[in-house]
């Protein structure tokens, strides 16, 4: 099984064929996974599957500055704040009609939060600097390593955010649940990055594959 550049066999299908069903609607969707198992892959997948004709944008939200965050990801008007010596449209407005995937969603600064929140129950954001609306057209997908209910739990989260996030929950496994899918994803890697001659395999290589703890999953 091969889907957007996602290798895989009978553990992975599943996922695949619930995100395939969920592509083509606007339901938020959080995407659950530790690091490296495929998050931003699977995003991009959904957006392809989806039909919309925007752009995919993927934001990683423990890079944004905090103080900065709100700007980023809703735009600002020239001379909103110092050093905005210029306007932009920010990550919402420039997935417009397309697909914002908000990776480590929960390092999102509280105060943006509420914002987010406001943004997803409105269709609307409000650039910095500015005093009308604008309105948006864009499916948000969420991932995060944490489920968004323990994080809640933890005061970490939002807990408007997350139900309005978690209208569907997606959960990647790791690689060491999918065991019997390590030697055809070692082949195709193999293949991939061998010229198109892949070398031979010896039987205790890939018995060894199978037995390590892969504690970064595919990356």
């Amino acid at each position: 099984l091969l889907v957007a550049n996602l290798a895989g066999g009978p553990v992975l299908r599943p996922v695949l064929d619930q995100a395939r069903l969920a592509a083509p609607s606007s339901l938020p969707t959080v995407i659950l996974g530790e690091t490296g198992t495929g998050k931003e892959g699977l995003s991009r997948a959904m957006h392809e599957w989806s039909g919309r004709q925007g752009p995919f944008v993927a934001v990683n939200c423990a890079t944004l500055v905090p103080t900065l965050a709100e700007a980023e990801l809703f735009g600002y008007r020239k001379g909103a704040f110092t050093g905005a010596e210029r306007a932009s449209p920010g990550h919402f407005r420039a997935a417009q009609g397309g697909t914002l995937l908000l990776d480590e969603v929960a390092d999102l600064p509280e105060a943006v939060q509420a914002k987010l929140l406001r943004a997803l129950e409105q269709r609307e954001i409000l650039p910095l600097g500015e005093s009308v609306p604008v309105p948006v057209d864009v499916r948000v997908l969420a991932a995060t390593q944490i489920p968004l209910a323990q994080l809640v739990a933890e005061r970490r989260f939002r807990a408007d955010l997350c139900a309005r996030l978690d209208g569907l929950t997606i959960r990647l496994p790791p690689l060491r649940e999918r065991k019997q899918e390590i030697p055809y994803l070692f082949s195709h890697l193999l293949r991939l990055h061998s010229g198109g001659r892949p070398p031979e395999v010896e039987p205790r290589l890939v018995e060894q594959l199978c037995l390590h703890d892969w504690p970064f999953n595919v990356r």
